[in-house]
């Protein structure tokens, strides 16, 4: 493989040594990959959000693969930050990783508690992913990220953690670019685009969801063009706020994709279900298609379609 690019990006005050990193949710909260993959090489391990408490997740069955992907609805089951801390995040600084934390809530002051969790963790944990795809027990039904004043009051509540924040946002409305415009005003240094797209599966003999949830989060292939115009509508609206891509990449072309349209990195998910070493495949694919195209610089691509695209 070759060593003549530069694989490194910086995503606000964050510099990485390589633009590809795990998506919360799919790699664990500790060193699950590393048996597979030299964490070390990676741009982040994000990992599965965390509550300011353990919660116990949705009843089972929790996930059903689709014909183009995956639907979850696991339900955010965690161990909470202060165990975290504890007991997995150790292995996981040992194992070489760059460590992207990850928090939820489902009212505002369940983000701040969380945030308030991580004062004070190693340095080598560079950023908090702040996941907006959460209902909204102060505000009703609607997820904190479908509301621009929401996601405000939850960036600027996540600031007790002393961390960088990267907005994590849905793609299940039509005031996206408002809510992205939102959380950077509100201290964001990055939005994380997208989350999974609202679905359901029915067991048509039994006639009930098949979800013990209900409905869940489909991702995987099937998303990844929704991901792709998602980047391109945020990053054309608000071209200096960092964008990190997700959905649907499972090789250096689907990576590639997300950088042209605006990313400045991007996250590996349910791909890894199926082959937990697919997060560096993709790493070191997209560094062999940076070298096959003469790209010496990863951020050479952020944004770089054709002028008339």
């Amino acid at each position: 493989m070759s060593r003549t690019v530069d694989l490194s990006t910086r995503i606000g005050s964050v510099r990485l040594r390589a633009p590809v990193m795990t998506a919360s949710g799919t790699a664990g909260h500790g060193d699950e990959l590393a048996a597979y993959v030299d964490l070390s090489r990676l741009g982040a391990v994000v990992v599965k959000s965390l509550g300011a408490r353990p919660w116990p997740g949705n009843p089972a069955p929790r996930v059903h693969q689709t014909p183009a992907g995956m639907l979850n609805s696991v339900g955010l089951q965690g161990p909470g930050v202060e165990a975290w801390r504890r007991d997995e995040l150790p292995r996981l600084l040992a194992a070489g990783a760059t460590v992207v934390a990850s928090i939820w809530g489902r009212t505002v002051e369940d983000y701040a508690a969380a945030a308030a969790a991580l004062a004070g963790v190693p340095d080598r944990v560079v950023a908090v992913e702040v996941n907006l795809s959460c209902p909204n027990l102060d505000g009703g039904a609607h997820l904190f990220a479908h509301d621009p004043v929401a996601t405000a009051e939850v960036l600027d509540a996540a600031a007790a953690a002393g961390l960088p924040r990267w907005a994590k946002l849905s793609p299940n409305t039509d005031r996206l670019v408002e809510v992205a415009a939102a959380a950077a005003e509100a201290g964001a240094e990055a939005v994380t685009l997208v989350n999974t797209v609202m679905g359901m599966v029915i067991d048509v003999e039994a006639r009930r969801p098949l979800l013990g949830g209900g409905g869940g989060g489909l991702s995987g292939p099937a998303i990844h063009p929704v991901a792709v115009r998602a980047v391109h509508d945020v990053h054309a609206a608000l071209p200096d706020l960092p964008i990190v891509g997700v959905g649907g990449v499972a090789d250096a072309e689907g990576a590639v994709e997300l950088l042209l349209a605006g990313a400045r990195a991007v996250q590996v998910g349910t791909a890894t279900f199926a082959d937990p070493r697919t997060v560096l495949r993709v790493l070191e694919g997209l560094e062999t298609w940076c070298d096959r195209h003469r790209v010496r610089a990863v951020e050479e691509l952020t944004g770089a379609l054709a002028p008339d695209a």
